[in-house]
């Protein structure tokens, strides 16, 4: 019986984490992460920004990006901690919250080897925030650095909205 209640006890705890994972509101970006993301966001457009606490421009842009979600409701946007220099969980989610993106998938890089992960994300990158990436359906990714112009991701996220007509669904089922 002691064993049984053990073996249960290691099984629960392999697992707990992984639940706890997807109602935290603040998400661990560690190695393999950023494959995570893709996968769980394939085939829909999606728009990652990468953000710090200690970017001037990212306390612009944030904001901006709260506005962005409440005004499209359902688009796919997930915000990555990116900042150079550790801060506290606590005031990363504080700007989150106060941009008005607490709905939102949200991580943290949590590796102290941040060029790992960056070059996960993009060889090329050199670590400047803020970043955003348009990832669209087919998994092409349009990177703009700096603070992104909101006008043009609506019309990027239009141009991906763009469905099938019924006559092209009844001639692919032919």
């Amino acid at each position: 019986m002691r064993r049984l209640s053990l073996v249960a006890f290691v099984l629960v705890c392999a697992f707990l984490p992984q639940g706890l994972a997807a109602q935290d509101p603040l998400r661990a970006f560690q190695r393999g992460s950023w494959q995570a993301i893709l996968n769980a966001h394939a085939g829909r457009p999606m728009m990652v920004n990468f953000w710090g606490v200690t970017c001037g421009p990212c306390k612009v842009e944030l904001p901006l990006l709260g506005k962005f979600v409440t005004d499209n409701p359902g688009v796919d946007v997930v915000t990555v901690n990116a900042d150079l220099v550790p801060n506290a969980r606590e005031a990363a989610l504080s700007m989150l919250r106060k941009a008005g993106l607490s709905s939102t998938e949200n991580w943290t890089f949590s590796d102290g080897f941040v060029e790992r992960l960056r070059y996960e994300i993009d060889p090329a990158w050199q670590g400047d925030i803020p970043r955003t990436m348009l990832i669209a359906r087919d998994g092409k990714i349009t990177t703009i650095e700096g603070i992104v112009e909101l006008s043009k991701v609506r019309e990027w996220f239009a141009s991906q909205a763009i469905e099938t007509s019924p006559e092209s669904t009844l001639q692919t089922h032919d």
